[in-house]
């Protein structure tokens, strides 16, 4: 295996969101309209704005806890940020995606994910034929799907969780997709991909965003330390001659390393690994320091005959 450089997997700007300031456990974000404030483990530096423009925020995620918590409108907030269950939508790519801030403080879009979605939009403009094919396991509220599905990609969405699959279907109606835009499926993600393995199928480009722990719709129980190897070697069988695999984790404990060991099992790929980052925002008075990234997960990207896109990561 060559050597491999740990990389940072830089997140492009989006029109409909910013990284205002990060520091002391939390971040604050703009969606759209509406800023939020949440809590956040990795920032661990001191904050560059002031407590004014913290305090200001739309929307403030207090966790009640280690399982969640609640979100608290400010006095004056945008109105699509008010009410028992805020929602409203971004814009990203052709795409309307719908925002909705939930127990867990996820919104159900993800920024640092960005770098994958132009990952798999460049690697499309690059692929000759037909539409080509895409297997989203763990979809969850089905961004990078429906973005694909926008770009031309037959689209297979996975997820176990009927709330997400619901999402999902919500953003693609939003989008102007339909529910005949791309093909939705909710089923255990582990279970689907022996079954299309077994069928033969093919796909151009495979994303995985697994969770530590799940539970599929028939009881079925995820473990990622038990059965992300199987899932890799799955992906590998599934992948065309000209593929590209994306796995990204969040707050699961293992080296990106580790992930370029699974990788390395797989035939005829070569594999790039590190973390998805998010660029923080910076006003005239910043303009001086240096460009500050949150860590946002890791992200390991093996492709198949077709040659990484070096300028969508830097080595650190």
């Amino acid at each position: 295996m060559p050597a491999v450089k740990p990389s940072v997997f830089e997140a492009p700007a989006l029109a409909d969101y910013a990284l205002m300031d990060s520091g002391e456990g939390e971040k604050l974000e703009r969606f759209g309209p509406v800023v939020l404030r949440r809590p956040d483990p990795q920032a661990l530096w001191r904050r560059r704005r002031g407590e004014d423009l913290w305090s200001a925020a739309d929307l403030t995620f207090v966790r009640e806890s280690d399982r969640g918590g609640r979100w608290e409108a400010r006095r004056g907030a945008p109105k699509e940020a008010r009410g028992e269950q805020p929602q409203w939508q971004v814009s990203h790519g052709g795409a309307q995606l719908v925002i909705r801030p939930t127990p867990f403080k996820h919104v159900g879009l993800f920024p640092e994910q960005a770098a994958n979605w132009a990952a798999v939009e460049r690697l499309g403009a690059e692929l000759d034929g037909g539409a080509p094919r895409l297997l989203n396991l763990f979809g969850y509220s089905g961004a990078a799907s429906v973005l694909a599905a926008k770009a031309g990609w037959e689209v297979t969405h996975v997820d176990a969780s009927k709330a997400s699959i619901t999402w999902a279907v919500d953003n693609a109606e939003a989008s102007g997709l339909g529910r005949g835009g791309m093909r939705v499926v909710c089923e255990d993600a582990l279970r689907f991909a022996r079954r299309e393995a077994r069928r033969g199928s093919t796909y151009d480009a495979i994303l995985m965003d697994p969770p530590h722990y799940g539970r599929g719709p028939k009881g079925e129980v995820w473990r990622l330390e038990e059965h992300l190897a199987e899932l890799v070697e799955l992906a590998g069988q599934l992948a065309n001659p000209a593929a590209l695999v994306i796995l990204s984790t969040y707050a699961v404990g293992y080296s990106p390393l580790a992930f370029v060991n699974l990788f390395g099992g797989l035939d005829g790929g070569s594999v790039q690994a590190g973390e998805l980052a998010i660029p923080e925002a910076t006003d005239g008075s910043e303009q001086r320091q240096a460009t500050r990234w949150l860590p946002a997960g890791f992200c390991a990207r093996w492709a198949r005959g077709c040659a990484h896109d070096r300028d969508s990561a830097r080595s650190t």
